[in-house]
């Protein structure tokens, strides 16, 4: 039996949660690759999924979830203690690519959820 993980969103401290609302409007717009996201979120829990070609080390212990459709479909998430894992910003894009100010909204909401987690 392989180790499962439970994957968490990042919230803001106002509430918000910006990868929930990002699936939400792909719910809506794209519902079919809506559906192989939350597929790929859910064998996130599985480590044997945790490399390509469904996951990627993008460095600073940010890691990328794809997706590739009509446009690339990414959540970027990070580990924590105890099998966790915190998916903190989703983009669409179709380059190869990930912009340099999504990686860095990612990193700071990272660090954001580190510091007020270890409150």
């Amino acid at each position: 039996m392989d180790i499962t993980f439970t994957v968490e969103f990042y919230e803001t401290e106002a509430g918000a949660c910006p990868v929930r609302e990002f699936l939400d409007k792909l719910k809506s717009t794209d519902p079919d690759d809506f559906a192989s996201v939350v597929a790929g979120l859910a064998k996130l829990r599985i480590r044997l999924y945790h490399r390509e070609p469904l996951a990627k080390a993008l460095g600073d212990g940010l890691f990328e979830m794809r997706h590739v459709g009509k446009l690339n479909t990414r959540i970027l998430w990070f580990f924590v203690r105890s099998r966790r894992i915190v998916a903190v910003h989703a983009i669409r894009n179709k380059g190869r690519a990930i912009p340099a100010r999504d990686m860095q909204t990612a990193r700071e909401r990272m660090h954001d959820w580190l510091k007020r987690e270890e409150q």
